[in-house]
């Protein structure tokens, strides 16, 4: 199957695929709008659930912004409505305000998802796609195992027939037990039942649209069977037609900011993870500013029909490229899907369980925990297992929200913790080769050079860790007492000025104490540093090396010359 040409990078109101568009692309993205709208929507109807929104909250949010980021997002088979991360993170934040009727949580839902979007489209005019970057993939793995947990123990009441005041994770964990003995006996059947059939299709036949089938199931037993009878609660009545204009309250805007901002970055984080993805040969891989753009004004547009926050979701992109979509022309489909179900599908909504959603949100939820990725990360680095498990714990003790802020403090802390505490490995040379390497105990063979220590520094030398370079640096001079330390700076980008400073005053403390400083291998941006600095001297005494090789024969030369002259 050919991929869709790759366009121009070159910005424009409308990507080229309107216009690139070929007769032979139709057929596989309309099976794929089609194939994705039965899994989409249903899901977006149970997220919206666990925002505490009305169901037809998740419709609006499956029409409006997958029809915006159809015509200015970047990736092609990026599916955009609501996830479960977003609606967790929007529950949180209608949790801090009091909302008392129906029509003023539209009003706090549309004010948070325009506020959302206009955060999305400030970034991308200040070009703030980067930033996205900041969250690591190990704290990114606990923040969503953490989400996962929360959603979870959040939809297992529903599950029961059960309802209690929620509060903080352990309050409701402990509501949770106290109301184990008022479950219904038949609303709990239906929901063990959803539960397997959904997990039954994830293992057996994991392209077919379990979410649509469990629905339809639901909503057959509830006619059939009259389970509203037997204490099943059901979705009740919702409104038929398009949705209506909803106006946000700009007063709002101070209280839901903060949440607003964890939101936008989330919804960030989760488009372009799923659009790069799933990019295929061919196609260009999405610019984070453009998906800033697409997205922001996606949820701004549909903040004014009453959609909750939206972003592309990975679990529903992978359906759409798998069902064959070539171009953003399958999201245009499955909004006309639900366009079609809010008109004239709603009284069949209506019938449906919530044990049912609930069993949806719950399957598709514990796939955010994924223990295997922790065993992963924890078989290569320990650290990294470390903060994974912090922003975990983050998420299920703080709360969401404050999980993000927990999420990335540990992200840019161990971003410190790299950069502050690089490695200062002391080298030998390889036997028979020109190949210099870290010395170790796997290899004693190694040869050293007596009277001459070779250090190789990594990565940038700045004011933040040029103090615990010294002192490594000073350990190693100590242990070996060299006539000659020549400093290997290939893998140097940046040496700053403090640093720079410290290393002037280094050479000449030891240059005091008989002992000669080589710097090797010095790319263009630290050599120009360097001889606009005090060390500029060392050009002069041929002690700047281009490579290690020449270093050590100049040193062996220099020896050999000195012990025939003794």
């Amino acid at each position: 199957m050919d991929s869709p040409r790759p366009h121009s990078r070159r910005f424009s109101i409308l990507p080229k695929w309107i216009s690139a568009y070929e007769r032979e692309w139709l057929r596989p993205d309309v099976v794929a709008g089609l194939t994705s709208s039965a899994v989409v929507i249903p899901k977006a109807m149970a997220y919206a659930t666990i925002a505490g929104l009305p169901v037809e909250i998740g419709l609006y949010t499956a029409f409006v912004p997958p029809l915006i980021y159809a015509g200015l997002g970047m990736s092609r088979p990026l599916s955009v409505s609501t996830t479960t991360t977003l609606a967790i993170l929007a529950a949180t934040e209608f949790g801090q305000v009091a909302v008392s009727d129906p029509a003023s949580l539209a009003t706090t839902s549309a004010t948070l998802t325009l506020l959302v979007g206009a955060i999305l489209v400030l970034a991308s005019l200040l070009r703030l796609g980067f930033v996205a970057n900041f969250i690591s993939e190990p704290v990114l793995v606990g923040f969503k195992a953490g989400i996962g947990l929360v959603i979870v123990f959040d939809q297992i009441p529903k599950i029961l027939g059960i309802h209690f005041a929620r509060g903080t994770f352990i309050d409701n964990l402990l509501s949770l037990f106290n109301g184990v003995p008022s479950t219904s006996p038949t609303t709990l059947l239906l929901g063990i039942v959803m539960i397997a059939l959904l997990i039954g299709f994830e293992l057996f036949a994991p392209r077919a649209p379990a979410p649509l089938i469990a629905v339809a199931i639901g909503i057959i037993g509830v006619s059939l069977l009259r389970l509203q009878d037997h204490g099943v609660e059901l979705v009740g009545q919702i409104p038929q037609g398009l949705p209506s204009i909803v106006k946000p309250d700009l007063p709002l805007i101070k209280m839901l900011w903060p949440g607003a901002l964890g939101i936008a970055l989330m919804s960030f984080t989760e488009t372009v993870a799923a659009g790069r993805a799933f990019t295929a040969n061919g196609e260009l891989q999405p610019e984070a500013n453009r998906e800033l753009l697409a997205t922001g004004l996606a949820n701004a547009a549909g903040a004014f029909v009453g959609c909750m926050p939206a972003g592309g979701g990975t679990t529903q992109t992978a359906v759409n490229r798998l069902a064959g979509a070539r171009t953003q022309l399958s999201e245009i489909v499955m909004a006309g899907i639900a366009l079609f179900t809010m008109l004239f599908l709603a009284p069949l909504i209506a019938l449906m369980p919530q044990a049912t959603l609930a069993s949806v949100v719950i399957v598709y939820s514990i796939g955010l925990i994924r223990p295997s990725e922790f065993r992963a990360i924890l078989n290569v680095r320990r650290t990294e297992f470390t903060w994974a498990l912090a922003a975990f714990a983050g998420v299920v003790i703080l709360g969401t929200l404050e999980g993000i802020v927990a999420a990335i403090a540990i992200s840019l802390l161990a971003l410190a913790y790299q950069n502050a505490d690089p490695p200062v490995y002391e080298l030998r040379r390889k036997p028979g080769t020109n190949v210099f390497r870290p010395r170790s105990p796997e290899h004693p063979e190694d040869e050293a050079f007596p009277g001459l220590l070779l250090l190789r520094l990594e990565g940038r030398v700045f004011f933040a860790n040029a103090g615990l370079i010294g002192q490594k640096m000073n350990s190693l001079l100590d242990d070996a007492k060299p006539r000659v330390v020549a400093i290997d700076l290939s893998a140097v980008t940046d040496l700053e000025y403090t640093a720079l400073k410290m290393l002037t005053a280094a050479e000449e403390r030891q240059r005091k104490l008989g002992v000669s400083l080589w710097l090797v291998g010095l790319n263009p941006g630290v050599m120009q540093t360097v001889q606009r600095s005090a060390l500029s001297h060392l050009r002069e005494l041929d002690a700047l090396q281009f490579n290690l090789e020449l270093a050590v024969a100049k040193y062996q030369t220099s020896r050999s010359s000195a012990e025939t002259t003794d």
